[in-house]
């Protein structure tokens, strides 16, 4: 169990309590925060509030976390591609169409229950199975899960500090106007469709992407992607924010980007299965070790295949 306390200053005054502590404590989603709050486990002078309320110059905030309860999930013998293993670490290169942790129209099937059978003996034991941060269901690459508690600990800070390195590889609709650049858009959950994140929403946080151009063709652009925050969806929503959504992806793209292809790229588009995103690169300081480690994981075949293709067209 975890506990925290906060004394709310003129800063924070009239804002809502679920985003003043989500925004204090970022390691915890709003969606937790409003669970512990609805659960009584977040009290306000003592005395329970609604997630909407407008906490006040001196207010203090108390907040308890429960001990995670691991959901329940069975081994499944899921291929994993190990990139490299230790006592403390497993790093793998994590194929598409794989969801990381179970949830409700995802029971199975998942890298959690891949983990489980790859070795239940470190997994099991490790809060949230080990995972320490996320891919999409459909992006590829890098990805290192924790095989002990402390090695878990060491690597959520990192996480939060920004210390971990983390570049990708995309494909992108149009030409780029410069050959490198940066996007400071904040990302929030998209205002009406809730399955999208947003760079118009009222409760956002800020996002920083670094993108520099790797190769050019006629349609399309593959972009060197260097992240300095880590939100959901957050290469995808940038992309797609300055007018070059990723190649294939059937949330953040559409079909008007399509209106100026000839009919050869058309019919290689709808070929298409997912977004040309990739995790190509992923370096931090070993927990035990503390030297600085760094992996990369080869394009897949998708990827190489629409690459190789845009080059000849």
């Amino acid at each position: 169990m975890q506990t925290h306390i906060i004394d709310v200053t003129e800063q924070n005054e009239k804002k809502r309590l679920d985003i003043v502590i989500t925004r204090l404590f970022p390691q915890y989603t709003r969606s937790n925060i409003t669970r512990l709050i609805k659960t009584g486990c977040i009290q306000v002078n003592s005395l329970s509030k609604k997630a909407s309320y407008l906490v006040r110059n001196g207010d203090r905030i108390n907040i308890i976390v429960p001990e995670c309860q691991q959901i329940e999930a069975l081994p499944e013998s899921i291929p994993l591609h190990v990139l490299y293993e230790d006592q403390d670490i497993l790093v793998i290169n994590k194929q598409a169409n794989l969801v990381i942790h179970p949830a409700p129209g995802h029971p199975g099937g998942t890298l959690v229950n891949a983990l489980l059978h790859y070795n239940d003996q470190h997994f099991s034991k490790v809060d949230r199975f080990g995972i320490v941060h996320r891919l999409d269901q459909d992006t590829t690459g890098c990805l290192v899960i924790a095989k002990n508690r402390q090695s878990q600990n060491y690597l959520n800070t990192a996480f939060k500090e920004r210390t971990i390195k983390k570049r990708y590889q995309c494909v992108v609709h149009g030409q780029m106007n410069t050959q490198k650049g940066q996007i400071d858009l904040p990302i929030g959950r998209h205002p009406v469709n809730r399955k999208k994140m947003s760079t118009i929403g009222k409760h956002t946080r800020s996002a920083e992407t670094h993108w520099k151009v790797s190769y050019q063709f006629q349609y399309f652009t593959l972009l060197d992607i260097l992240l300095k925050t880590g939100r959901t969806h957050q290469i995808r929503v940038h992309c797609a924010a300055i007018h070059h959504p990723i190649v294939g992806d059937p949330l953040y793209g559409h079909q008007k980007n399509w209106r100026h292809y000839n009919p050869d790229v058309h019919a290689y588009l709808k070929k298409i299965s997912r977004q040309m995103l990739h995790a190509y690169q992923l370096g931090f300081v070993h927990p035990t070790t503390q030297k600085y480690i760094q992996f990369e994981a080869p394009l897949p075949q998708d990827m190489a295949g629409f690459l190789e293709w845009g080059q000849k067209s």
